[in-house]
């Protein structure tokens, strides 16, 4: 099977990296890596470098990113289309299936660039509502271009077959969990060699992405948070970068003045899977309004406190205080949280078969 995956994000790519392994070590495969959006920008750590790093041969490199405005977005869209129009000119013979993920901007214009060619697609994580981001609408459209759809919960499956009745829907859990049985993490003197940050601090991981939706109130809610991290010198706060959405820069520019002027902040543009990981492992809890503390902390035994609506509808368990974008509540959040420990429930997302797997097998007897 003669495979076109597609990857735009860091993050993405973090969540297929068990997945590509599956997939580039299977004969039955032929798998072409294409990345684009901000895997190809500077400014956003050109994450590239990690597919490569982990020795995967990425067939095509495209420069998708323009800005973060409104009309930026839109003309990165157009831009996407356009490039992909080429891509799948001259891949339309030596393709049996696209492979997309998640609800990017970047992504469904990708995706949408090859429906005119009948490539089929295979969709990962459909079904799920992010009502504070504009996502949301490009996943559900992904999803009603897609011929497999491979689902995180029962509840996103019954979600994909309102929207499109299709018969190959599969419950496969969270693939980003696969990693958590294969990736080896690093220690806490590993991490401060490589990252010059101390773990053994009591550590608070922040990772805050623009709300898309109400994009024009993210410079208010990046100097709420902003607010309660200076007053926050008795822990460590370590801030993962936020991705290229819209007005994110305002978010950036906000927490790279917070850590010029704090010692106890931290930023950092992107710490990669394993990096990503071992913070979480050793931090205390996690803080922002990202999918990985929905779905990944609980496996980490992490609480997170996920603040505003950018996450608001996705499926999420009971580790996660879901509270609004104001240094009164999160400050009362934080001292509530700091003293709960580790969480003890199960990851909803977790299944006994690791989702790669199950995915590889689906796509094999297809």
């Amino acid at each position: 099977m003669r495979i076109s995956l597609l990857t735009s994000s860091r993050a993405e790519y973090g969540v297929y990296l068990s997945l590509l392994k599956g997939l580039k070590g299977d004969p039955y495969f032929d798998v072409n890596i294409i990345a684009f959006g901000t895997h190809t920008s500077y400014k956003h750590g050109y994450t590239i470098e990690h597919i490569l790093a982990d020795g995967f041969d990425v067939n095509y490199q495209i420069k998708t990113v323009l800005g973060d405005s409104p009309k930026d977005i839109s003309q990165s869209m157009a831009l996407t289309i356009n490039e992909f129009a080429e891509i799948w000119q001259e891949e339309k013979e030596n393709t049996d299936l696209i492979i997309c993920l998640g609800d990017r901007y970047e992504m469904f214009a990708a995706v949408s660039a090859s429906i005119p060619f009948n490539i089929p697609i295979a969709h990962i994580h459909g079904g799920e509502t992010t009502l504070g981001a504009i996502d949301n609408k490009f996943r559900h459209a992904i999803t009603q271009m897609s011929t497999y759809h491979f689902t995180s919960t029962s509840v996103h499956a019954e979600k994909v077959k309102k929207l499109t009745n299709s018969n190959k829907i599969y419950n496969v859990g969270a693939l980003s969990l696969d990693n958590l049985h294969s990736l080896t993490l690093l220690t806490i003197d590993e991490f401060l060699t490589k990252f010059n940050i101390n773990l053994s601090l009591p550590t608070i991981l922040v990772t805050f992405h623009p709300e898309t939706v109400s994009f024009d109130k993210n410079e208010v809610y990046a100097k709420e948070l902003s607010a309660v991290f200076k007053k926050l010198n008795n822990f460590q706060i370590v801030i993962t970068m936020p991705n290229a959405d819209t007005m994110g820069d305002v978010i950036r520019e906000e927490f790279i003045n917070l850590t010029s002027e704090c010692k106890h902040v931290i930023s950092i543009e992107n710490f990669g899977l394993q990096g990503y990981f071992t913070a979480m492992k050793y931090s205390l809890f996690l803080l922002g309004n990202t999918s990985s503390g929905i779905i990944e902390a609980a496996s980490f035994k992490k609480f997170v406190i996920n603040v505003g609506d950018r996450q608001k509808g996705r499926c999420a368990g009971k580790n996660i205080f879901d509270i609004k974008i104001k240094k009164d509540i999160i400050f009362e959040t934080i001292e509530k949280v700091s003293l709960l420990g580790e969480y003890s429930g199960n990851n909803i997302y977790e299944r006994k078969e690791a989702a790669s797997q199950q995915i590889i097998k689906i796509l094999k007897n297809s």
